[in-house]
C-alpha cells in the first residue's frame, strides 16, 4: 500500500490510472477505523480495480461545541488495518484548505433538520469536502455507511445536482453483536453507557413496527425513559432516524420501516 499525503500527487496517480483504463473505487472516512469502515473497504474491492482510502478529520464539519483537537487519530494504527484489506492508495492529506478559502459547495434542502439543525455548518462541511476528495481521488465509484442516513442522502443529491461522474454505493449498517451501530465515537462510551447505548437500536427496531401516528413520540419517550437525552428521532422516507446522547457522546442510527406501517400517499398528502 502507497500512503499519499500531497492533494496533487493524488490527482496526479488518479489521472494516470484513469488513462491507463483502471477504474477507482474510494472509501472516505476520518480514520479511527473499525469493522464497519473495513466492511466499505471490501465492498469497494468488488467494485473497482484499484482501492483508494481517504483519511482526514475534517474541521470544517465539526461545530464549536465539538472538540475537533480531540477526535481519535490512530494513524499507525488505521494504516496496518488498511494494507491488511489490500488496499492500493491511503490518502492522508495534512490539510485540504487554503488560509484564505472562500468557495463552499451547500446543499440546502435535504441538509435541514435533523443533524443539519442541530449542527450548524456541518452539512456545508461534509459537502464541500466530498467535493474536493471526489476531485482528486477521481473515482468511479465511492461508498458510504448507511448508518449516517442523511449524510448520504445529502451526498447522493449533491452528486445529482452537480452532475458528478462517480457512481455512490450505500452499505448497510455494520452492528456490534448486541445491536449498536458500529461507529468511532463509540470509544467515547463508558463501560456504564456502552451497556446502554444498544437500546437506541432496539427502541428504534420496536417504533419503526408501530403505527406511523405514534411511533416517533413512543421512540423519544422510551429512548428517555432508559437515560438517553434524545436530540431528534424523525421519520425521513422509508427511514426512522435518530440521534441521541449518552452522556457527552451523540449516536446516531436508523432503521427500515415496514411498508404496511407506513402511512398510505393520500394520508400524506392530506397532511401537507
Amino acid at each position: 500500500m502507497k500512503t499519499i499525503s500531497s492533494p496533487s500527487a493524488m490527482q496526479r496517480w488518479a489521472l494516470t490510472q484513469k488513462k491507463a483504463g483502471r477504474s477507482i473505487a474510494f472509501v472516505p472516512t476520518m480514520g479511527a477505523l473499525h469493522e464497519g469502515h473495513l466492511s466499505l473497504v471490501r465492498r469497494a474491492r468488488a467494485l473497482g480495480d484499484l482501492v483508494v482510502v481517504s483519511i482526514y478529520v475534517n474541521p470544517t464539519q465539526f461545530d464549536p461545541k465539538e472538540d475537533f483537537s480531540k477526535y481519535p487519530r490512530p494513524i499507525q494504527r488505521d494504516a496496518s488495518l488498511l494494507r491488511r484489506e489490500g488496499v492500493e492508495i491511503l490518502f492522508h492529506p495534512a490539510n485540504l484548505y487554503e488560509p484564505d478559502a472562500s468557495t463552499w459547495v451547500k446543499e440546502t434542502d435535504l441538509s435541514t433538520g435533523r443533524c443539519g439543525g442541530t449542527r450548524p455548518g456541518h452539512f456545508k462541511g461534509v459537502t464541500t469536502v466530498v467535493t474536493k476528495l471526489f476531485n482528486l481521488v477521481l473515482p468511479d465509484v465511492a461508498v458510504f455507511g448507511q448508518k449516517d442516513a442523511q449524510q448520504c442522502e445529502v451526498i447522493t443529491r449533491m452528486v445529482r445536482d452537480l452532475c458528478l461522474p462517480v457512481r455512490l454505493v450505500i452499505a448497510p449498517t455494520l452492528r456490534e453483536r448486541d445491536g449498536l451501530a458500529m461507529s468511532s465515537r463509540n470509544a467515547y462510551l463508558t463501560p456504564e453507557e456502552r451497556a446502554m447505548a444498544p437500546a437506541l437500536f432496539k427502541i428504534l427496531s420496536a417504533a419503526a413496527a408501530r403505527p406511523a401516528t405514534s411511533r416517533t413520540v413512543w421512540a423519544r419517550e422510551s429512548l428517555a425513559q432508559v437515560g438517553f437525552r434524545v436530540d431528534y428521532v424523525e421519520e425521513c422516507g422509508s427511514r426512522l432516524c435518530a440521534a441521541a446522547f449518552l452522556g457527552k457522546t451523540r449516536l446516531l442510527d436508523n432503521v427500515s420501516i415496514s411498508p404496511e406501517t407506513r402511512p398510505s400517499k393520500k394520508l400524506r398528502r392530506a397532511a401537507r
